[in-house]
């Protein structure tokens, strides 16, 4: 009866080929022989492992050590859906928990986030990379940029290495890291997605519960989601170029459609808010055509001047009413939001180079900005002078208004009118980036602190336009 053996890998490598069938021989096998065996074993496992290690791998491992998640509790008015909810619903506020995710800048738990991560929050918990909470300060906001900044007291914390986003390229990886549905998990390890870059320099206008207008958006196919607020978007290098904010949906999950704010605005922003609590907002003192005219922007060549502020900036300039706006520092303006974005990033004392096409000719403007004027009458004077209606379906249908709720200035006084730019017949949709709903929101909405930048979005004349306040 003939033996059989199997035919192994490992006798191959040490014996040689044997048939199938055949008594191999003993073959003794020396110590260095067998490093040999091991050696050419480990050697594909090697390569597997070295293939898993990819760039992107990297970039996580450098970035996400100082990648913390955020719970913010706000109080928030409760709405009343019948008259029974009156008899169960006590009080008409709640406490509302909120989560979303920032990143360290500074060793000294300095943490960027966005700022409707933490708007009218009462108490703000941070879970660190090590999984320990730490109650966070709350530095500063800045509504119009969707930055805030927090501080923990910690030190020696990992952070951030940044990038640019102005080098970016269409198509290149980038990584975006978050805490979604952080209340559905246990741990406190960042999730990670990736993507590309879909395109540069988006300019995004309110739509249904998406208040506040966002400029020079990064446009990535990376899954953002519910709790990615205020997470890094990284190159495949682990830097950051940008803040995770927003994304385009109609289920609330992510279709492909995420936009992030360029890191060089992010601390800009912050920076200000570190040094001074507050972000200075600079002037140019001229209005330019709004919504109304974005269809129209390829015909037009540029943005229109509507009017100038006698004694401002623009007006030392020699700008003046007609006037059209084709190029700022550089940059062609299309439209109105095009403008917008350059006014952002502006300092106080920063001058801005235009091109303007006066009648036939066009000039070279250079205006000095200056600081933006504050509201001459106090807050609770604006309240008194204004006479606001919820906006109902009656009131939609008789004033032909498109948005499904708001407040209508029904009377505004002309002193305050003049002193504000708002009119009779705008509907205030939100403040800074909270929707308006009902009358009683605009006077808490406007407590804010004296030099304080407060923007109004309007409805006006079927167009979503805003302006900017800053109360004494």
């Amino acid at each position: 009866m003939r033996a059989f053996i199997r035919c192994s890998a490992a006798l191959l490598l040490a014996t040689g080929a044997v048939a199938c069938g055949e008594r191999a021989p003993a073959v003794r096998v020396s110590s260095a022989g067998a490093q040999a065996v091991a050696a050419e074993r480990a050697a594909p496992q090697a390569a597997i492992d070295g293939s898993r290690r990819t760039a992107l791998v990297t970039a996580v491992e450098r970035a996400s050590r100082a990648v913390v998640s955020i719970n913010a509790t706000a109080r928030r008015e409760a709405r009343a859906r019948s008259p029974w909810d009156f008899f169960f619903v006590p009080e008409r506020s709640r406490l509302v928990e909120g989560y979303g995710t920032g990143f360290v800048i500074r060793p000294n738990g300095i943490i960027v986030t966005n700022q409707h991560v933490v708007a009218n929050a009462q108490r703000v918990v941070v879970t660190l990379a090590d999984g320990s909470d730490s109650p966070a300060t709350v530095l500063g906001e800045d509504p119009l940029t969707d930055i805030a900044v927090l501080q923990v007291k910690r030190q020696a914390l990992p952070t951030v290495s940044t990038g640019r986003s102005t080098d970016l390229m269409i198509g290149e990886w980038v990584v975006a890291m978050g805490n979604p549905y952080a209340y559905l998990l246990g741990n406190a390890e960042p999730t990670v997605t990736v993507g590309v870059v879909s395109a540069t320099n988006r300019n995004i206008l309110p739509t249904g519960e998406q208040t506040g207008l966002y400029f020079d958006m990064i446009q990535t196919d990376a899954a953002i989601n519910p709790g990615n607020s205020g997470g890094p978007l990284t190159n495949a290098l682990g830097e950051v170029v940008g803040v995770n904010s927003s994304i385009f949906s109609s289920s609330g999950g992510s279709v492909g459609l995420g936009f992030a704010i360029p890191i060089e605005r992010a601390l800009r922003v912050a920076d200000e808010i570190i040094r001074h609590g507050t972000v200075r907002r600079a002037w140019i003192g001229l209005d330019v055509e709004g919504a109304s005219a974005m269809r129209d922007w390829k015909k037009a060549g540029g943005v229109t001047v509507t009017s100038v502020a006698p004694g401002g900036p623009a007006a030392k300039a020699s700008l003046r009413a007609g006037d059209v706006l084709t190029e700022a520092n550089g940059r062609p303006l299309r439209n109105y939001l095009d403008w917008e974005a350059v006014k952002l990033d502006l300092h106080v004392g920063d001058a801005v180079e235009l091109s303007v096409r006066s009648g036939p000719q066009t000039v070279r403007r250079r205006v000095v900005t200056g600081d933006l004027p504050t509201v001459t009458a106090e807050k609770y004077t604006l309240l008194e002078d204004l006479e606001l209606i919820n906006v109902t379906p009656a009131i939609r249908a008789e004033r032909a208004i498109r948005s499904e709720s708001g407040v209508l200035i029904f009377k505004i006084s002309p002193t305050i009118g003049a002193a504000t730019g708002l009119r009779g017949g705008d509907v205030i949709l939100a403040i800074n980036r909270t929707a308006v709903r009902a009358a009683s929101q605009v006077g808490e909405l406007l407590n804010v602190r004296p030099g304080d930048v407060v923007r109004v979005y309007l409805e006006r004349e079927g167009q979503v336009t805003f302006t900017d306040l800053v109360f004494r």
